[in-house]
């Protein structure tokens, strides 16, 4: 039997706010983003789940326990879940890079599967360590449910794997909102179908407007 999984992304920070790369950094949920959370743990309430993983970041601990609070279930950190590390541009703006890095930030946007900044990791090397250890997640509960708290590129990889999306364009294709809901079910052979993606109708009606959280193409 499928395993159900609820791959969420972490809730709203500060530094999402401020539209900052901050993959390797560690800021807590902002008060929206504890909010999120909690609303996406009152609507999962009847779920039955039998385990809860998440990346070892503060901001997915934090999403993680508050969704399942109550429970008594303990949070399991997974290093593999966390987020791309940007190197050298953690902490700044996306604009700030732009205009400081323009060369480097022009090779990334066109393919961040394969190229990286300076110090930091490609989509391929954060799809080569999640994937394994979302799949394995999912082997440990066949006709069961799992709660999955993890990053926005780093679902956006292991989705776009799973349902055969061009690598190159998961930034371009696929949106993570804060604390979106996307639900899997993962066969034993590894072969998976998306039930919902990226779903935020427990704090919101729609996603809203794809600015700032997909790429400048979409500008």
């Amino acid at each position: 039997m499928p395993t159900r999984i609820f791959l969420v992304r972490h809730g709203a920070t500060v530094l999402s706010a401020e539209d900052r790369f901050a993959g390797s950094l560690d800021p807590e949920l902002s008060e929206p983003g504890r909010e999120q959370a909690r609303a996406l743990g009152r609507r999962l309430r009847s779920e039955p789940v039998a385990a809860v993983y998440a990346s070892p970041m503060l901001r997915t601990r934090q999403t993680a326990e508050l969704i399942v609070e109550g429970r008594g279930l303990p949070i399991r950190p997974v290093t593999a879940l966390r987020e791309t590390d940007h190197g050298h541009w953690e902490g700044r703006t996306r604009d700030e890079v732009m205009h400081d890095d323009a060369g480097e930030y022009e090779r990334w946007r066109k393919d961040p599967f394969t190229f990286a900044p300076r110090g930091g990791e490609t989509g391929l090397q954060v799809l080569a360590r999640a994937l394994p250890a979302f799949l394995g997640i999912a082997a440990k509960y066949p006709d069961a449910s799992v709660l999955v708290v993890s990053h926005k590129a780093t679902i956006r990889l292991v989705i776009a794997h799973l349902l055969g999306v061009e690598p190159r364009g998961f930034r371009d294709r696929l949106d993570q909102s804060p604390c979106g809901l996307n639900v899997l079910d993962v066969q034993a052979g590894g072969e998976a179908r998306l039930v919902l993606f990226n779903d935020v109708s427990h704090y919101a009606t729609l996603p809203g407007p794809a600015g700032g959280r997909l790429s400048p193409w979409w500008a």
